[in-house]
C-alpha cells in the first residue's frame, strides 16, 4: 500500500452510535463530545448528516481515558498518557491530578457561601461536561458535601449553606435522571432508603449513575416502609431492588424486615451505604447483596448479579 494511502475504514456494521457508546462506557455524549471538541481525545467518524460514529477501538480508548480518570488525572493530562507506547510508564501520571478538583471545589464552595446558584451550577455543570458523574461525584460533591458537614458550627451561616447545597443537589439530580429516564424498554430497577433514613442524596447518585448505564428507575426516596415495595412491585414489575443505608437502622430493620422483604420478592434485593457494610454478615445471612459505598463499584455488582439471574 503507498505510503499516503488511507488505511480502509472500518465495516459500517462495527460503527457504534453515541448514544451506544455512552451506555458502554458510562460516559455521557455531553462530555464525549467535550473530549473531542476541547481535547482532541476521540475522534469519530461522521455520517453524512454529520452523525458521531465510533469503532471499537475508540470505545477501547474511552474506557482507558476513564481509567486515567479514576485514577485522578486531569482530563487536560489524559492526551500524552493514552498516547504513549503501552509499557511506557515514564510518563507522570499524578500531573495535575488534584489541583483540577480543589479548583472546581473553591468555585463552588465560594458559590455557596454567596447563596448564588447561577454560579455554583456553571461550576458543577462544567464538571459534568468533562468528566464521567460518578468520578465528579467521588472526587468533588462527596468531599464537598463532607467538608459543609464538618464547617457548619463555625460559620454563623453554616446550616444554611448545608440545606441550599442539598436542595440544589436534589433539584439538579432530580432534573437530569427524569431527562435521562425516558427508555421505555430499559431494565427498570426500584430505589428506596431503609425506615428512618432521611439522606437520600446517595440514592440519587446511584440513581443517576443507573440511568447513565442504561437502566430504568423508580425512586421512592428517605424512609420507605419495606412492607409495602412487594405491593409496588406487583403493580410496578422491576428486575431488582436498591435500598440505601447511610445511618444506623431502626431496631428490626436489618434483623426482621430485609429478610422478609427478600422472602416476599422474587428479583435481587441489594443494598449499599455506610450502615449496610457495617452489616455486612446479617445482609448475607438474608440473600441480600451489599453494594458497598462506592456507587460506580456497586453499580458493577448490580450489572452483574443481574446477568446472572437473567
Amino acid at each position: 500500500m503507498p505510503a499516503t494511502a488511507k488505511p480502509p475504514a472500518p465495516p459500517a456494521a462495527s460503527l457504534l452510535p453515541i448514544r451506544t457508546v455512552s451506555t458502554l462506557t458510562g460516559v455521557n455524549a455531553v462530555t464525549l463530545r467535550a473530549w473531542e471538541r476541547r481535547y482532541g481525545l476521540i475522534t469519530p467518524q461522521r455520517t453524512p448528516k454529520g452523525h458521531r460514529l465510533y469503532t471499537p477501538q475508540d470505545v477501547e480508548r474511552i474506557n482507558r481515558i476513564v481509567e486515567l480518570l479514576n485514577q485522578g488525572i486531569s482530563v487536560s493530562h489524559v492526551k500524552p498518557l493514552i498516547e504513549q507506547a503501552p509499557g511506557d510508564e515514564s510518563g507522570s501520571p499524578a500531573t495535575g491530578s488534584t489541583d483540577i478538583w480543589l479548583t472546581y471545589q473553591d468555585k463552588m464552595i465560594d458559590a455557596i457561601e454567596r447563596f448564588d446558584e447561577p454560579a455554583l451550577d456553571n461550576a458543577y455543570n462544567d464538571a459534568l461536561s468533562l468528566y464521567p458523574v460518578d468520578i465528579v461525584t467521588q472526587r468533588l460533591v462527596t468531599p464537598l458535601l463532607r467538608l459543609l458537614g464538618e464547617r457548619w458550627r463555625n460559620r454563623e451561616t453554616g446550616v444554611a449553606e448545608e440545606h441550599f447545597f442539598s436542595v440544589y443537589l436534589r433539584n439538579k439530580l432530580g432534573a437530569r435522571i427524569h431527562h435521562m429516564n425516558q427508555r421505555g424498554s430499559a431494565p427498570l430497577l426500584l430505589l428506596a432508603c431503609l425506615p428512618g433514613e432521611l439522606h437520600e442524596i446517595g440514592l440519587l447518585f446511584f440513581a443517576l449513575a443507573a440511568v447513565s448505564a442504561g437502566y430504568r428507575v423508580l425512586i421512592l426516596g428517605a424512609n420507605t416502609p419495606l412492607q409495602q415495595i412487594p405491593g409496588v412491585l406487583d403493580k410496578r414489575p422491576c428486575v431488582g431492588v436498591v435500598l440505601s443505608a447511610v445511618s444506623k437502622p431502626a431496631r428490626g430493620v436489618f434483623e426482621i424486615d430485609l429478610p422478609d422483604l427478600v422472602s416476599r420478592v422474587s428479583i435481587p434485593v441489594f443494598i449499599g451505604g455506610k450502615a449496610a457494610v457495617s452489616w455486612q454478615d446479617k445482609l448475607e445471612e438474608a440473600g441480600i447483596i451489599g453494594l458497598g459505598e462506592n456507587i460506580s463499584a456497586g453499580l458493577q455488582l448490580v450489572n452483574k448479579s443481574l446477568k446472572t439471574n437473567r
